[in-house]
């Protein structure tokens, strides 16, 4: 199926700013939450039917981590934010998966939202999935379109105890979550990059058609990959800068090297663009050169048969008074002068390395 570039907003024109309108395409057919409760010492993972069972994790003094796999569902959405005092404007912004990557600071949590890029299984295509987060002071509630495993190296990390991550506060699981979407990255583009060698060298053995509407389909993905990516180096940027109470100074260090690795990965989508762009360079010229040796052949032997029709239309005149007409050695004449001509054009043309 092909990718817009933009979705349809068309049902939310005219409602009132923080009207809950899911924008996107349903991936899940009902919400579903998970919950990881911990500290350095307890680790609890459930999954409560009602909302009211998060609640009490609210004020604890563990850190807790709320997952939602599916955003279309308004009832669910809305019961958080109010469980949570989320703004409506927020609650509008998770349920439209067109949003561009940002963060926005309030009183008491940081907003962030994210692009999650993976590779389907079934079609093999490009996917980009909105991921956002709500860090509070004790929690961290994120809202996928649907479940992917690309936190379920951070879900190990908290059960088995690994690392700091027990240990630390919530922003260091949202320091976690992002650097396993950022670490994802690279993983896709390593993928992507083996696509494009191989569509390089088919394009080099024979180019055709098929590559170039191949070259075209990656062309258009990068444009929307590179429209996910771009915005994350300012998101990052400004979480280092924050003085937001909800953002330590130890976990600014940590943000430093994602804000690192979205430079190597905005590097590494740069010069796929500029790959793709000298391939399609290389089949217009290819298919050019291909003209070109073609229309050359056809001028040769178009040269090559300009003189000798002149001579046979200037003897195929039936006039009585032409000379040499009752000749009896005319006819082999005629030939003789035709083969000498063609010879002499063959070897005039190779001599110039026409042929």
């Amino acid at each position: 199926m092909k990718k817009r570039l933009l979705k349809k907003r068309s049902k939310k024109v005219g409602l009132a700013p923080g009207t809950l309108i899911f924008v996107g395409r349903q991936k899940v057919d009902t919400a579903s939450i998970t919950v990881l409760d911990y500290d350095k010492k307890t680790f609890t993972e459930t999954q409560p039917k009602t909302l009211d069972e998060c609640l009490t994790y609210k004020k604890g003094k563990t850190t807790t981590w709320i997952n939602v796999d599916g955003i279309h569902d308004s009832e669910t959405i809305q019961a958080i934010g109010k469980a949570f005092g989320i703004h409506q404007l927020v609650l509008e912004d998770i349920m439209n998966t067109d949003q561009r990557p940002k963060i926005e600071e309030f009183n008491n949590y940081l907003f962030i939202i994210l692009k999650m890029l993976y590779i389907s299984e079934e079609s093999q295509e490009f996917t980009l999935e909105q991921v956002s987060l709500i860090l509070g002071d004790n929690y961290v509630i994120s809202f996928q379109e649907k479940p992917e495993d690309t936190f379920g190296a951070v879900r190990e990390r908290i059960r088995g105890a690994s690392g700091r991550i027990r240990e630390s506060s919530s922003d260091y699981l949202v320091n976690a979550l992002i650097d396993a979407i950022v670490d994802n990255y690279f993983s896709v583009l390593e993928r992507f990059g083996d696509k494009i060698e191989i569509l390089e060298e088919t394009l080099l053995k024979d180019p055709n058609e098929a590559a170039m509407k191949e070259i075209y389909h990656y062309k258009r993905e990068m444009i929307l990959i590179r429209k996910a990516i771009w915005p994350l180096r300012e998101v990052i940027s400004t979480l280092q800068k924050t003085g937001s109470f909800l953002v330590r100074e130890e976990t600014k260090i940590y943000l430093r090297d994602i804000h690192d690795h979205t430079v190597q990965i905005m590097d590494i989508i740069e010069s796929f663009r500029e790959i793709l762009s000298s391939m399609m360079d290389i089949y217009l010229s290819t298919i050019s050169n291909r003209m070109n040796a073609v229309m050359k052949i056809l001028t040769i032997f178009a040269v090559i048969f300009i003189p000798l029709t002149f001579i046979v239309g200037v003897y195929g005149m039936n006039f009585e008074n032409m000379p040499e007409l009752k000749w009896a050695w005319g006819y082999p004449t005629v030939w003789g002068v035709m083969i000498v001509v063609t010879i002499t054009m063959v070897g005039y043309f190779k001599r110039k390395n026409w042929l």
